[in-house]
């Protein structure tokens, strides 16, 4: 994958798969440190510790429709190749934290790419779940939580065409902020 939005993408899109109702998508960067953590968390139905250890294998998923699952050890190798880590944390029944850590500093870092479009993507494909958006910049953060969302607008389903564009400006007034506060 070309940018980390993507690797994002697809490891939430795992959380979906594993029936989570929430999933919290942190992106936390530090310039001075040249540091950057991703960590995708659900609550999801987990994993076993056997699932875990072979959850980084190319040639291990836990789909049924085709048998290769690259997500994870994509995701794993965008960290690893900076010089930064990886760690999946999972607990049948409970749910899955995957994190990646970057040295932005280093040749081999991918681009973030377009994460207020991956997120937004996330919601409005899949309404009946709860995201929670947290992005921070040095000191500065901002965060979208579609519970709050939800409490607000009541009846009218997030993927209706104008929340839709509420929360593509909210991300990205989010994003705005944070860029502008660091200058």
């Amino acid at each position: 994958m070309q940018e980390l939005s993507l690797n994002v993408l697809d490891i939430a899109q795992n959380s979906v798969r594993a029936k989570a109702s929430l999933v919290t998508i942190t992106v936390a960067e530090r310039s001075t440190d040249h540091f950057l953590e991703i960590s995708i968390a659900d609550n999801g139905c987990g994993m076993t510790p056997e699932q875990v250890a072979r959850a980084m294998d190319p040639f291990f998923t836990t789909r049924t429709t085709r048998k290769v699952g690259l997500g994870i050890s994509f995701f794993k190798l965008s960290a690893e190749s900076t010089g930064g880590s990886f760690d999946i944390q999972s607990t049948l029944g409970v749910g899955t934290v995957t994190t990646a850590r970057y040295h932005t500093d280093h040749i081999d870092m991918l681009p973030i790419g377009d994460m207020n479009a991956t997120i937004l993507s996330l919601i409005s494909m899949n309404p009946q779940m709860d995201f929670v958006y947290q992005r921070s910049l040095d000191d500065n953060s901002f965060t979208l939580d579609t519970r709050e969302l939800k409490a607000v607008l009541e009846d009218v389903p997030l993927n209706s065409p104008e929340v839709v564009q509420f929360i593509k400006e909210t991300l990205e007034e989010g994003e705005a902020e944070l860029t502008a506060q660091n200058t």
